[in-house]
């Protein structure tokens, strides 16, 4: 892809709205823009990245038997009237009349439209259990929303829902969301903790929230300095050096961003909704749900906030815009531009490349390049008359200098 040809509008000065590493960093590399107070438009660089987060996580649901679907972000009031929550959610919930004076909302979560989709589908206990999930724009009217894509009027979100016939079949769904999140997480390179937490507006018996570990957090995680246990200060409220209540070690405190939340609904929603299945024995019963939510977006810039330095962003290779930046010295200079052509070519066989093709200053093509922070960076100059490249990786300060017929093998070695 040729950098000339892509909307990248990267910034010099650091934008002062901008409080937080992550925001900053998404501002001036053009990743980007805000259209109004906790309204973001994700500029290409940063929705080839959302779309990589995004294969993650339908890999690994797809990989616990989860069906994808998308449901309407426009949802009656109608619905909520009947789960009860219309008037319960507060004024987070974005609420709008259509010509005819009807009231809806814009969707913050899903749990009453997808219980109304399934509720005269899944009347037996031989079609359970059954688990769906979506990706979506989701809408919340912050009072101050902050930090960028950290707490947004409008974001990116995975949900998904499980209808169970049994507790055990339950338990049994959610272990595998729970598997299945530490995965994501994993994969998308983030230092995150497990813990224990309130089910909150959402409701339901049991939940788990996964944290990144960031000063910048929202909440704070107490945990035991010998042990897994791990808790939101809400649930469990013991001071620094307390003992752990699993008695391994005792607690220490950190700072997290709350990235996903998985929850045993049982049958919140299910009863207020009539939602209900035939068992074996023939009688009906309420199907126990579960819910389980992905900040797509907050994924986004947590991993912004843990993969940086002080000249741009550090991604990991797995949720990358690109793998390589190839930088053109003098784009004039016909035997630079061929070479640079020829190595895009050869390289876009294995993977994503992205080619500084501008008629910039090279110190500008290299500020950008550590700004956007791709992970290998490939300088094409006036060394190629002797055969050689240089090559650095994002990470690393130091910089290699491979002949050009030894590029591939480089990088599929180092990278």
């Amino acid at each position: 892809m040729k950098q000339s040809l892509l909307f990248v509008p990267t910034l010099r000065d650091e934008p002062k709205e901008a409080e937080i590493i992550s925001h900053k960093y998404m501002l001036r590399a053009g990743y980007i823009k805000q259209v109004a107070a906790g309204i973001y438009a994700y500029l290409p660089l940063a929705l080839r990245s959302l779309k990589k987060i995004e294969k993650i996580i339908r890999e690994e649901l797809d990989a616990i038997g989860a069906s994808e679907l998308l449901m309407p972000a426009l949802q009656p009031a109608e619905l909520w009237l009947e789960s009860g929550r219309w008037n319960q959610y507060g004024d987070t919930l974005m609420r709008l009349k259509d010509r005819h004076e009807r009231d809806f909302a814009l969707g913050p979560t899903h749990e009453e439209v997808i219980t109304f989709l399934v509720k005269d589908v899944l009347n037996s206990y031989k079609k359970l259990p059954v688990s769906l999930y979506q990706i979506q724009t989701k809408f919340r009217d912050e009072l101050r929303p902050r930090f960028g894509l950290m707490r947004g009027r409008e974001f990116i979100m995975n949900d998904a829902y499980s209808f169970n016939e049994n507790a055990s079949s339950l338990d049994e769904t959610y272990e595998k969301f729970h598997q299945a999140y530490i995965n994501i997480f994993t994969r998308c390179s983030l230092d995150f903790r497990a813990v224990q937490a309130d089910s909150g507006n959402i409701g339901g018996s049991e939940s788990c929230e996964f944290m990144v570990l960031s000063d910048i957090g929202e909440d704070t995680i107490v945990y035991s300095d010998s042990s897994e246990f791990a808790s939101n200060i809400e649930v469990h409220n013991l001071p620094v050096g307390a003992p752990s209540p699993d008695g391994k070690g005792t607690i220490l405190h950190a700072k997290g961003i709350e990235v996903g939340h998985i929850f045993k609904l049982g049958t919140k929603y299910t009863n207020s909704m009539k939602a209900q299945f035939t068992n074996e024995e023939g009688n009906r019963e309420d199907i126990l749900m579960g819910c389980y939510g992905i900040g797509v977006s907050r994924v986004l810039m947590s991993i912004i906030e843990q993969n940086n330095d002080d000249k741009g962003i550090i991604w990991p290779k797995s949720v990358a815009p690109f793998d390589i930046h190839i930088i053109i010295i003098d784009p004039k200079n016909n035997n630079q531009t061929a070479v640079a052509t020829q190595l895009e070519k050869t390289l876009e066989k294995r993977y994503e490349v992205l080619i500084d093709d501008r008629f910039e200053r090279p110190g500008v093509k290299f500020s950008d390049s550590d700004l956007i922070g791709l992970p290998v960076r490939v300088t094409v100059g006036k060394n190629i008359d002797n055969g050689f490249i240089e090559v650095k990786f994002r990470d690393k300060d130091e910089k290699f200098e491979v002949k050009i017929a030894d590029l591939v093998d480089f990088i599929n070695e180092n990278y």
